[in-house]
C-alpha cells in the first residue's frame, strides 16, 4: 500500500511512527509532505521519502492522509486533486471539519473523516472513522485495515464524531492529567518520580485492559478492590467529596460544547 501523509505535526508524526513500529508497510511506500524542510529532516533520516511539494507527494498514492490545520484542509485538497490517481482515497484528521465540507472540496472522490489520537505512535490509538456515502465496502475495508495497524478502529455515524473526538482524542490528555496527579502524589508518599510514573502508568494500562478484555462495567471491577473500612474506599470517597467524577464530566462536556 502506498501511503502519503501531508503534514508532519504531532498527529502526522504519530501516524508514521506507528506505521513504522507495526512494520507491515515498507519505508519506501510512505511519503511525507510538509512545507518545512526542517520538520521533514528526522523522517528523511529514517529513510522515509519526503517532499515539500504536495502535488508530487500524492502521485500513485492509494491513501492520502491530510494532517494539516482545519483551515488549510480544503486548500490542500484543491492543490492535489489533479495529481490523484482515479482510485486514490482521502482521509482527513482535521477536527471539526464535516464530511459535507470535505466532500464539497473533494468533489465525487471518497474522503473519510478520521479522528485518531497520538497513541498511534505506539499502535494503541482509538481511531473513529466516518465514511462518506459515496464509498463502497472495499474502500471502507481499505481504510479500516490501514488504521487498524496503529490501534483499534471504529466506524461511527458522523453525528457522533464530535462526541468521539472529545472522549477518544482529547481523552488522552484527560487520562494523562490523572496520571500526572497520581504520580505527583506518589512522590509525596516517598516514591522516586521514575518509580511513581511506572507504577501509575502500568496500573492505568492494567485497568483499561481489564475493562476492554473482560467487558465488565468499571464499578464491578471497583467492587473487587474495595473492602469495608478499607484503604481503597477511603481514597475513592475522598476523591468524590472533592468532586472527582463531577470534574471529569464537566471537563468533557465543556470540551464538547466548544467543538459543537
Amino acid at each position: 500500500m502506498k501511503i502519503t501523509v501531508i503534514g508532519s505535526g504531532n498527529i502526522g508524526s504519530a501516524f508514521i511512527s506507528g506505521l513504522l513500529r507495526e512494520g507491515s508497510i515498507a519505508h519506501d511506500d510512505i511519503i511525507l509532505a510538509d512545507i518545512s524542510q526542517e520538520a521533514l529532516a528526522p523522517f528523511a533520516a529514517k529513510n522515509i521519502r519526503t517532499t515539500q511539494n504536495n502535488a508530487d507527494a500524492v502521485k500513485n498514492a492509494e491513501v492520502i492522509i491530510l494532517c494539516v490545520k482545519p483551515y488549510l484542509v480544503c486548500d490542500v485538497i484543491k492543490e492535489i486533486l489533479r495529481s490523484l490517481s482515479d482510485d486514490s482515497l482521502l482521509a482527513s484528521f482535521a477536527a471539526g471539519i464535516t464530511l459535507k465540507k470535505l466532500i464539497l472540496c473533494a468533489g465525487n472522490r471518497p474522503i473519510y473523516r478520521v479522528m485518531p489520537n497520538t497513541a498511534m505512535s505506539v499502535c494503541q490509538s482509538m481511531t473513529c472513522i466516518a465514511a462518506p456515502d459515496n464509498a463502497d465496502k472495499e474502500q471502507n475495508k481499505t481504510i479500516l485495515n490501514l488504521f487498524s495497524k496503529v490501534g483499534k478502529t471504529m466506524m461511527i455515524d458522523e453525528s457522533l464524531m464530535n462526541a468521539a473526538t472529545v472522549i477518544a482524542s482529547c481523552g488522552t490528555a484527560f487520562a494523562l492529567r490523572y496520571l500526572r496527579a497520581a504520580m505527583t502524589a506518589g512522590v509525596e508518599t516517598g516514591l522516586h518520580p521514575a518509580v511513581a510514573e511506572e507504577l501509575v502508568s502500568q496500573t492505568m494500562l492494567g485497568a483499561a485492559v481489564l475493562i476492554s478484555e473482560l467487558g465488565n462495567h468499571p464499578e464491578s471491577e471497583i467492587d473487587k478492590i474495595t473492602t469495608p473500612k478499607g484503604i481503597t474506599i477511603k481514597g475513592l470517597n475522598k476523591m468524590e467529596h472533592a468532586g472527582f467524577s463531577s470534574a471529569v464530566m464537566k471537563g468533557i462536556l465543556a470540551a464538547f460544547e466548544i467543538i459543537e
